[in-house]
């Protein structure tokens, strides 16, 4: 394995680097046609994301289409749920399906406490076979749901507009949403270590459901279940740079600065020079791009890129889009989106 030291690693530690590193969550997946012909082989999301030849096959598709800085694992954050005994379905245009929402305090006594060389092996074996085939031309990303956002799906059973069944466990019985949260906790600061192990050497944090909490239910519910997952990584791996992305964070920025991470990425509905004044300069800023910018035309793409990165070119940051790629993006606009952002210079 080269010594060399990838680029976007480099940035994330804050070392002094010649251009912004980018890459773009959920940049394998459906916007690529490549991806969709395989999809219509696989059918199964699940099957696409733990088969490990698959996962490994889909993770590298952007990378031979775009050289992205970043190759991130191709992966689900409901993943790890099997390996505590909740399972769940992906429903193409519908979303996750959990068979069995855990509502009370009986289903979560009877949660196994998550073993990821037992139930994730796939997970590490294409991280390691990443690791080794991009050689640190790139920097390899693993990736994690945060608890609260795990709750989420697994107390509504799917996707949800209101959030209106764990709210009500919330108001109603914290102690019981707690311990399933704190359960959480453990079991994906263990899952997100075994990535590091495996071959990531930058990981991210979705807490993408928290956006939903009014920023004090934010301090009670999401951020201590954050630090907890981050200072067990921490303990064992202080040197990986941890990344944590909310979606709709603008109210929760600087309490997202508190929970120890290195790095937070933000939507594009945060104004970035007003982040830049909220988030400490200690920490590293990622994303804030609207990705709908990527079905203008070029000269829009590149006024977009320009505006984001003039406000932030005195900070640590990763250049990426303020929330995953959408379907139907034109290939030829991400490839721009590439190839554009690899022209900048500090």
């Amino acid at each position: 394995m080269s010594e060399s030291i990838p680029l976007l690693l480099r940035a994330a530690k804050g070392e002094k680097v010649e251009r912004p590193p980018v890459w773009m969550m959920r940049q394998a997946g459906r916007y690529m046609k490549i991806y969709r012909d395989l999809r219509e082989k696989y059918p199964s999301f699940r099957e696409r994301s733990e088969n490990p030849d698959l996962s490994f096959e889909i993770s590298m598709q952007p990378f031979r289409a775009f050289k992205p800085d970043g190759v991130i694992l191709f992966s689900d954050i409901l993943t790890p749920l099997p390996g505590m005994g909740i399972n769940f379905e992906i429903i193409e245009s519908k979303g996750p399906i959990i068979e069995t929402p855990i509502r009370d305090l009986s289903s979560i006594n009877n949660l196994k406490k998550l073993n990821p060389e037992e139930s994730l092996g796939f997970v590490g074996e294409v991280l390691s076979r990443l690791r080794n085939e991009i050689n640190n031309t790139s920097t390899i990303l693993g990736f994690v749901g945060a608890p609260w956002t795990l709750a989420a799906y697994v107390v509504e059973g799917k996707s949800s507009k209101t959030y209106s069944i764990i709210k009500s466990m919330a108001f109603n019985n914290p102690d019981i949403l707690h311990q399933l949260l704190d359960h959480f906790a453990d079991s994906i600061g263990e899952y997100l270590k075994y990535q590091i192990k495996s071959g990531a050497q930058v990981v991210q944090i979705f807490d993408s459901w928290a956006g939903q909490l009014s920023p004090a239910e934010y301090d009670i519910f999401a951020a201590p279940y954050q630090k907890k997952v981050i200072n067990s990584v921490k303990q064992e791996y202080p040197e990986t740079p941890i990344i944590l992305y909310i979606s709709g964070s603008a109210g929760v920025l600087e309490r997202m600065a508190k929970t120890g991470v290195d790095i937070i990425s933000v939507d594009w509905t945060v104004d970035i020079e007003d982040g830049c004044k909220r988030i400490p300069y200690s920490i590293g800023i990622q994303g804030n791009i609207d990705p709908g910018i990527l079905f203008g035309n070029t000269k829009i793409i590149q006024e977009k890129i320009n505006y984001t990165f003039d406000k932030v070119k005195d900070r640590k940051y990763i250049l990426n889009l303020g929330h995953g790629i959408l379907p139907g993006t034109p290939e030829d606009n991400a490839r721009f989106f590439f190839e554009y952002s690899k022209s900048l210079s500090y």
